[in-house]
């Protein structure tokens, strides 16, 4: 079953607007960098409602598996090891139906 890894980025006030895009950068290039990655998406948010945090990241993964490959892949510890120095991360990952299965979802 597929898995969202759900990020948001609140980054510094003093974080420099060409860093914020190097991060964002290395992000995006996850997609083509990390096996077992279904989708990648990245945004700035442009709403009051999430106490500050500036940026959201959606991965979509092929399932579990690749999730556990994917936290461990080193360019991605490099990408997030550079993030925390920058910025706050909340990280939320979750299984799901894709549209039109007719499989139901179980908890694991």
């Amino acid at each position: 079953m597929p898995v969202n890894h759900l990020v948001w980025l609140k980054f510094a006030a003093d974080v420099p607007a060409e860093r914020v895009e190097a991060h964002l950068t290395a992000l995006q290039d996850l997609r083509s960098q990390v096996p077992g990655v279904l989708d990648l998406n990245l945004g700035t948010n442009f709403t009051q409602r999430a106490n500050g945090f500036t940026h959201g990241l959606v991965v979509t993964l092929r399932d579990k598996a690749a999730l556990v490959d994917y936290a461990v892949h080193p360019r991605h510890v490099e990408v997030a090891r550079a993030l925390r120095e920058d910025a706050e991360i909340l990280a939320l990952d979750y299984e799901f139906q894709p549209v039109g299965s007719s499989q139901p979802i179980s908890e694991s």
